[in-house]
């Protein structure tokens, strides 16, 4: 055998043997079971053969907007009174389409400079334009909305992957969907058939804010107005809460808070489930260096005051200040279970989401349609594999060995390559239209080596030698082969980039099995060919 003959064979050995590490790892023992839990430790199913929850969201990105507007609007406000310009309002005309469009009333011209001043040093990102009656309009620069809109995004993706991750989910897919401008995001979780749990722990904001209680409970919105003569204090806002305990009734109060916020979400370290004094459940929060810093200086002004933790606007609890704190505080109330203290707390460590989420698909796989799914489709494929084999082996005799092996190394590195992709942590899971691709790949494989085998056919009834017809077969089928491959291999790219989870399995597998598809119908085949034929006799007929 000649040195040419040799370091083919060693690349295809090495191919050959890497991959089957790549499906096998090294297998704990070599029995059946032992091969089969080796292959199901190496080779990751999707949610639709292996169970779980398919979801796809919507982030409404105009929440994070009108909450950067809304607080444009106050430094607006506070620059132009430090400023002593007068104005009448400044308002949201359209908050639910148009929420970064301000328009600010009642300014005299004389002020264009100041105000003109105040947005470029404050808010930069606002462009200023005048309006009729003495108005101004502030928009956001298209560059900095569109940036706000897609931050909002990849915020909402990594607080949903932190929450996942602290559920201990096995291999989500937690990524962007679709098209840029329709802030969707596809969330998988295979083994979670708990739909309920999940969709609660996902869409919670769970915004902390801890302000400082001004008045109440109230026992209704009305009652708290009569208290403040029917408006609302300048520095102050009523949200609704929880009666606290030695109330005379039980029931929602109503509070009124300072505006502004002594500390947030943004300042939490930690948040861990515990139990209030009374042995009820409840989460026990730690702030960070700078957090506890602030959250001191305000409790130290404010001894003796109230305290008020609000979550998601909603009063949780009120309670006295009774001495300065520096880093740790406490929710409790609202008749809280264990699991929700647990799930507040973890909702709490992965933080806020920037805004709220909307569920266009809604999907649960069970385990058993799973695991059906996987019988029917190793069934067809085995089927399949088999009769193709056999078709190949009475119609084409002696070459249809070489077909078959070509074939059978063609699936193993297939399967190779998902086993390496989960080693490589690429997470690149096999579902059930990925089975469709590797039954879709054999077909192409027999195609290819179809066109190979005629043409090696007409070559030889023409009068050539084996030698120079196997020789004319490759080189002129070649052409017709990659055109064939590489239109399919464009068309899978498409359906990965627009498509979902299994969707992009079956282009996935498809993709790269037409890959391995040029390697052995090409150069594996062409081997074997030009091995047999170094045996042979000349004259020797080829068998095909």
């Amino acid at each position: 055998m000649t040195k040419n003959f040799l370091w083919k064979l060693a690349i295809i050995v090495g191919i050959t043997l890497f991959f089957l590490f790549g499906i096998f790892g090294v297998p704990k023992s070599f029995s059946r079971q032992g091969l089969l839990a080796a292959v199901s430790d190496h080779i990751h199913l999707g949610l639709d053969l292996s169970g779980g929850t398919h979801l796809i969201l919507q982030v409404q990105v105009n929440d994070a907007v009108n909450v950067v507007a809304q607080n444009a609007m106050e430094v607006l406000k506070e620059q132009l009174r430090n400023r002593k310009i007068d104005y009448s309002d400044v308002t949201q005309p359209d908050q639910q389409n148009n929420p970064d469009h301000l328009v600010l009333k009642g300014m005299q011209p004389a002020a264009r400079s100041d105000l003109l001043s105040i947005v470029q040093e404050k808010l930069p990102e606002y462009d200023v334009t005048g309006g009729p009656d003495n108005s101004w309009n502030l928009s956001m620069k298209p560059s900095s909305l569109s940036d706000l809109k897609t931050k909002a995004v990849g915020q909402a993706i990594e607080t949903i992957r932190n929450r996942v991750d602290a559920l201990g989910v096995s291999e989500p897919t937690i990524e962007q969907h679709g098209a840029g401008g329709q802030y969707q995001i596809l969330v998988q979780l295979p083994g979670v058939d708990d739909f309920g749990r999940v969709k609660d722990l996902i869409q919670s904001t769970a915004m902390l804010e801890i302000k400082q209680s001004l008045g109440g409970p109230y026992p209704s919105e009305q009652a708290a107005m009569q208290d403040k003569g029917g408006i609302i204090p300048a520095d102050a806002v009523l949200l609704p809460g929880h009666t606290m305990p030695g109330a005379e009734s039980e029931g929602q109060a109503w509070y009124f808070v300072s505006r502004i916020s002594a500390v947030s979400g943004k300042d939490l370290r930690d948040a861990q489930p515990s139990r209030d004094p009374n042995g009820q459940p409840s989460v026990t929060f730690s702030l960070t260096g700078d957090g506890g810093q602030r959250f001191f200086s305000f409790t130290s002004a404010h001894v003796g005051d109230s305290l008020a933790v609000v979550l998601d606007n909603k009063v949780q609890e009120v309670a006295n200040i009774k001495e300065p704190i520096r880093d740790q505080g406490s929710i409790s109330g609202g008749r809280m279970s264990e699991q929700q203290a647990k799930d507040l707390s973890m909702i709490l460590r992965s933080g806020a989401l920037p805004a709220s989420i909307k569920y266009l698909s809604e999907e649960t796989v069970g385990p058993s349609l799973g695991a059906e799914s996987i019988r029917s489709g190793v069934q067809a494929t085995v089927i399949g594999m088999v009769a193709v084999l056999i078709f190949m082996l009475i119609y084409y005799r002696g070459a249809g060995i070489n077909a078959d092996l070509a074939l059978i190394m063609n699936l193993i590195i297939l399967l190779g390559f998902l086993g390496w992709s989960s080693i490589a942590g690429v997470n690149i899971a096999l579902t059930l239209p990925g089975i469709a691709g590797v039954i879709l790949t054999v077909g192409m494989g027999v195609d290819s080596n179809v066109l190979i085998f005629e043409r090696i056919r007409e070559e030889l009834r023409n009068g050539k030698t084996p030698p120079s017809a196997v020789e004319q077969g490759f080189s002129h089928a070649w052409i017709t082969i990659v055109d064939t491959h590489v239109t399919t291999i464009v068309s899978a790219a498409i359906l990965f980039i627009f498509g979902t989870g299994p969707v992009k399995g079956f282009a996935t597998t498809l993709t790269f099995g037409l890959l391995a598809n040029l390697f052995t119908a090409v150069f594996v085949s062409r081997f074997i060919f030009d091995w047999v034929l170094s045996r042979h006799q000349r004259g020797q007929a080829l068998s095909i």
